[in-house]
């Protein structure tokens, strides 16, 4: 009972110094690995890099001691990362911090699922995500996620739009139109060095290595160039204008918005005199609605003029031209004077959701970096939880939890082949809720098994869970002493980190794969895939017609199993007449039916054998080889009783092989055993022949019974030819 609650007691039995040795260093290499990995992690789940150390020091700790993989590395990865900002995105603009708070409660609610099926032991639960689903949803979602790194890689800045692709299409159109070439090339820099350095050694910490040459060049150079300055010294009067039709916009949507949240209030409390449930409306219930949709209607259009204004303040370069009192002023490129000298660098402002403040605008000279990443570990306690939010974030944890679980659990079972550890799927399940909530605490957004980490941890040798708890402590020191060197790491670097990372999500034998082992699984695979990248950012939808999709099928080829006739194959076997194109017996009909017999497939089987006895004017038996009938409900038990009591009453035999013991049950239970007779049912197919053969052959005038001898093709074409 004790190692069930504390499953990390069984680290150390046999325990000695020499492992503790190869635990501590596996411990620091994947630390090593982390820190930088979780930064671009964090940034693509739409939180500020550091958020990333915050959800890298708990997490990791908590999954080791109370998961059973000994090796699985717990921390931010890149789908479950993607997954998070495509959930708050439509409740909070990404990095605010409303968007932090919520994405800190997902967490919690991602956790205390996990935990809930962990300690239910409903870890099978997973299985709905087939993997044809995941397939077609994780090479989607590697897709997006290279793609929503293009604009940091050419260092632009653009809206986003309503679906990914068409933020693509943006990105595209801003980086024709001004990238920022040192960007790029730093960023194409760090790409080639992680790949290089991977194909050189794979022990070499290639992303350490990257993110360390590079923000010493950045910091070299003075990548980050940025200036602060009043409208003034924009020396363009368009410029102004836009500026200051932009920051009115913007303040349109805030009174608006404030107008509709009071109108939402006065609505809820409308809805709660009148008695909302009422199938008539009053006439002020239809006011406030029409005045809701007005407003709804208002913003919409004030944040499309909000994001033309945007495009066309990040469009415009400027250049600089310093006075005689050192004093810079900056014009549009179009615009400067002739023969002027200036700075050379490309400058443009810096523009968000937020108004700009006319006597302290930014402006852009050079590359964005990391920058400020607060020293010291979060401050530890509750998120505040909000219930109604808790449960419109339900069905993105679930989700979240399903996929991480399955991404980790993948993970632990490749790992545990390799190693011969025994491994508990639901332990697993609490040790990655309890990791979820405890990080929660710590400032954390949901977390899952990494693919890349784990790899590194089983090469290192890792013995134990241990060595994630020397992870999580090499990321203390990290946030306590190290956080001033972060500063000056390019932003163009951690997009670079995310796109080779998820490379490996790619597997497009996947598609093949499950195509060839069933067309439908390849099939919804493929629609998987589609819908995922065209929904995009709402994932979600993707796996909900995927998962729908496999529903679909389960329940349609539970309504039809397979039923077949058999005869005598040349191995010896019984088999399918119509697969392998054999003779069948004009008197007796073997019939398999393959699944359970229950309400959806009752009335199949009674068809399928009403059409064998019209199709067969000579028929007098039929065997049921019920072997494949797994389990029977009582409209199974109702069907089968009247198919007995009509081939009966049709003057034909019915008869039964291979009934086990669940279905046997059944059928005594119910009385239907005495119906049938006990004469009539056999343990194998090969009995029940023989027990009617004599019976249904006697006055016939088939020479040899191809239930019995094997009957070759070419002897069943001349019967056919009449030779």
């Amino acid at each position: 009972m004790l190692t069930r609650v504390f499953p990390f007691i069984l680290w150390f039995k046999d325990y000695d110094f020499p492992k503790f040795r190869i635990d501590f260093l596996a411990g620091v290499t994947v630390a090593l690995v982390l820190i930088p990995q979780s930064m671009a992690y964090a940034q693509l789940a739409g939180l500020p890099a550091y958020y990333g150390l915050y959800a890298s020091f708990l997490p990791p700790m908590i999954a080791a001691l109370f998961g059973s993989s000994r090796q699985l590395a717990t921390g931010p990865v890149a789908v479950v990362s993607l997954m998070t900002a495509a959930s708050l995105e439509p409740l909070a603009t990404a990095g605010s911090e409303a968007f932090i708070a919520y994405a800190v409660l997902l967490a919690l609610t991602v956790g205390v699922f996990q935990l809930l099926l962990g300690v239910f032991r409903l870890g099978l639960i997973v299985n709905f995500l087939s993997h044809p689903v995941v397939n077609g949803f994780t090479n989607a979602a590697a897709i997006i996620i290279a793609s929503s790194q293009l604009s940091k890689m050419f260092g632009v800045y653009v809206d986003k739009a309503p679906h990914h692709y068409e933020t693509i299409i943006r990105v595209i159109q801003a980086a024709v139109a001004y990238t920022h070439w040192p960007t790029l090339i730093i960023g194409v820099v760090a790409i080639l060095l992680m790949y290089f350095l991977k194909r050189i050694n794979p022990r070499i910490p290639n992303v350490l290595v990257a993110v360390v040459i590079t923000t010493l060049f950045s910091m070299l150079i003075g990548f980050e160039h940025n200036e602060r300055v009043v409208i003034s010294d924009i020396q363009s009067q368009s410029i102004h204008e836009t500026i200051t039709d932009f920051n009115h916009a913007v303040r349109e949507i805030a009174t608006i918005g404030e107008e509709r949240s009071d109108l939402i209030k006065e609505l809820d409390e409308l809805k709660t005199q009148s008695g909302h449930d009422s199938h008539t409306p009053s006439f002020d219930l239809l006011d406030m609605e029409y005045k809701i949709t007005v407003a709804n209607a208002k913003i919409a259009a004030q944040k499309r003029h909000c994001h033309l204004l945007r495009k066309r303040l990040r469009e415009v370069l400027f250049s600089t031209v310093e006075k005689e009192n050192k004093h810079i002023l900056f014009y549009p490129q179009d615009s400067a004077h002739e023969g002027v000298e200036t700075d050379g660098r490309i400058w443009r402002i810096k523009v968000g959701n937020r108004a700009i403040d006319e006597s302290n605008i930014l402006m852009i000279g050079g590359g964005a970096v990391v920058g400020v990443v607060p020293k010291g570990l979060p401050s530890l306690g509750m998120p505040k939880i909000n219930f109604l939010l808790f449960f419109q974030l339900l069905p993105f944890a679930v989700i979240i939890s399903l996929l991480g679980f399955m991404e980790a659990i993948a993970i632990a079972k490749a790992m545990a082949a390799k190693t011969g550890q025994r491994l508990d799927p639901n332990q697993e399940l609490i040790g990655q809720g309890l990791a979820n909530i405890i990080g929660a605490l710590g400032k954390s957004y949901p977390v899952s098994g990494s693919f890349s980490r784990s790899a590194v941890n089983l090469q290192s040798g890792a013995v134990s869970g241990l060595s994630s708890v020397i992870t999580s402590l090499v990321v203390i020191v990290a946030l306590l002493f190290l956080t001033p060197l972060l500063y000056h790491l390019p932003q163009a670097v951690l997009a670079s980190v995310i796109m080779m990372a998820v490379i490996g999500l790619v597997n497009v034998t996947g598609f093949i794969h499950a195509w060839r082992a069933q067309w439908y699984d390849g099939a919804i695979s493929i629609i998987t895939f589609i819908a995922t990248l065209a929904l995009a950012p709402h994932l979600e939808k993707g796996i909900y017609i995927g998962v729908s999709l496999s529903l679909a099928v389960f329940l349609y080829k539970s309504m039809r199993p397979t039923v077949s006739s058999l005869s005598k194959h040349e191995d010896e076997a019984h088999r399918d007449i119509a697969t392998h194109d054999l003779m069948g017996c004009k008197y007796i009909d073997l019939v398999r039916f393959e699944g359970p017999l229950f309400f959806a497939n009752a009335s199949f089987l009674e068809d399928e054998i009403n059409n064998r006895v019209l199709a067969k004017k000579d028929l007098k038996h039929i065997i049921i080889a019920a072997n494949g009938i797994n389990d029977m409900d009582a409209s199974g038990e109702e069907s089968l009783s009247l198919i007995i009591e009509n081939l009966r009453s049709s003057g034909l035999g019915i008869s039964f092989s291979g009934i086990n013991e669940t279905v046997m049950a059944v059928l005594k239970r119910t009385h239907l055993f005495e119906e049938i007779g006990k004469e009539n049912i056999q343990p194998t197919m090969e009995k029940a022949i023989l027990a009617v053969h004599y019976e249904t052959h006697k006055d016939g005038d088939e020479e040899q019974c191809p239930l019995i001898t094997t009957v070759s093709n070419a002897v069943k074409h001349m019967s056919k030819k009449g030779e």
